[in-house]
């Protein structure tokens, strides 16, 4: 299962490309630095909540539904994990018997 902080930087990033817009432009609307945005974006850096509000705000989204998305996203992967789980102990049960 994908760390939070890359999940996070995946719905980012898919913001700001779905809106056609650079890691310039969102960091200076942003005032943050360029560098510092890419590395969130690759999941390599955990944002502060001032600075998820400074960058949501920059790209026009409500963080409450950044946030959403991003709990979609790890629900899915949850429910990945736990058939990936139920498979393999059905498949040792099999086994067993």
């Amino acid at each position: 299962m994908g760390l939070l902080r890359s999940l996070l930087g995946d719905v980012l990033r898919q913001r700001r490309l779905r809106q056609g817009r650079t890691l310039r432009d969102v960091s200076a609307a942003a005032r943050v630095s360029l560098g510092y945005i890419s590395e969130i974006e690759r999941g390599q850096k955990e944002a502060s909540s001032e600075l998820l509000a400074a960058i949501c705000a920059a790209l026009d989204v409500p963080l409450s539904e950044v946030l959403s998305e991003v709990s979609v996203e790890l629900a899915r992967e949850e429910a990945a994990l736990a058939a990936a789980v139920d498979d393999a102990v059905m498949g040792d049960v099999v086994a067993a018997a």
